[in-house]
């Protein structure tokens, strides 16, 4: 391996899914965890946008939260490996990332709120989930695997920073890069300036009034997560609501990326993206293709929305 690959599998780790699922699972709920107390304090923002995380030069945040006078953050921290408490008026608490029941991680975490006087009230119940989850009463022993919650944060990183590249090139109305605790998945949308049909919405544990909410307007809406399901292994997607007529049969690029007739989406597998010559390079490659396909045929006025032609 000479200086060059081992920098790029350093940058872009390897991610196999079956390498960590119990703790992939375990982090998912966690995060829900911390995201609903979020959701708990702020005020409601177009398609949800008050609820997610943003990718930390150490981990996930929830950037500050209000509560009365004061405000607050949570903090995932995956190098030290803990959740870090800090408020306005220089409170400290936190704990250890490690391997224990969501119950656990959901009455400490309300200790540590209680503790700075922070008290706040959450949904107990997980969102977009098969099977619910209720967080105070699941005592199911959960791993946490160092190495690869590292890993994970560091592909977020590197997602974080070229979804963020793409981004810039769009002047129209466009979410910011963040982190959906409820798929999850880091996720940033470009929106055509139309009202969009209807969500028939039908997501798991999601009432049908969020779903609508997120998509009612017209978008085109790509980001990373982990995989699972229908795609086994950590992915790449894009797709576009209302899907335009065609979209499904675009020639988008890389080669390695494909529609998802299940779905309903590009994916581009991770694997591709960290193993390619120039992986930046690739993945603006296939967020630009998959942009381009759902707004030439959804009749978008890209003159108006883009900051300059990017073929």
């Amino acid at each position: 391996m000479d200086d060059s690959t081992a920098a790029q599998s350093t940058t872009w780790p390897s991610l196999p899914l079956s390498a960590w699922a119990e703790t992939c699972q375990a982090l998912h709920l966690w995060t829900q965890v911390v995201g609903k107390v979020r959701c708990a304090q702020c005020l409601w923002v177009n398609h949800s946008w008050h609820v997610a995380l943003y990718v930390t030069a150490r981990g996930l945040t929830t950037s500050p939260i209000p509560l009365g006078r004061r405000t607050f953050q949570l903090d995932f921290d995956f190098i030290a490996h803990r959740l870090v408490l800090q408020s306005s008026d220089g409170g400290v608490g936190g704990f250890a990332l490690e391997p224990q029941s969501v119950a656990a991680f959901y009455w400490q975490l309300m200790h540590e709120l209680d503790q700075l006087g922070l008290h706040v009230d959450i949904y107990r119940c997980s969102n977009e989930l098969p099977e619910p989850v209720y967080f105070d009463r699941d005592e199911a022993p959960r791993p946490y695997d160092r190495e690869y919650a590292h890993r994970y944060w560091q592909v977020l990183v590197q997602a974080d920073r070229v979804l963020k590249m793409f981004r810039a090139r769009f002047v129209g109305k466009c979410s910011p890069v963040h982190y959906f605790w409820g798929a999850p998945d880091l996720a940033v949308t470009r929106f055509s300036g139309r009202p969009a049909p209807p969500h028939p919405g039908g997501i798991p544990h999601l009432p049908d009034w969020i779903t609508r909410d997120a998509y009612s307007h017209e978008v085109s809406s790509a980001g990373f997560w982990a995989g699972g399901g229908p795609v086994p292994d950590a992915a790449f997607y894009s797709y576009a609501y209302p899907e335009p007529a065609g979209f499904a049969e675009a020639t988008v690029r890389p080669a390695a990326a494909y529609y998802h007739p299940e779905l309903r989406e590009f994916v581009l597998p991770y694997e591709a993206v960290r193993t390619a010559v120039d992986p930046d390079a690739m993945l603006l490659a296939f967020l630009q293709s998959t942009y381009v396909a759902a707004a030439n045929l959804g009749h978008w006025d890209r003159a108006s929305l883009e900051r300059s032609a990017v073929l």
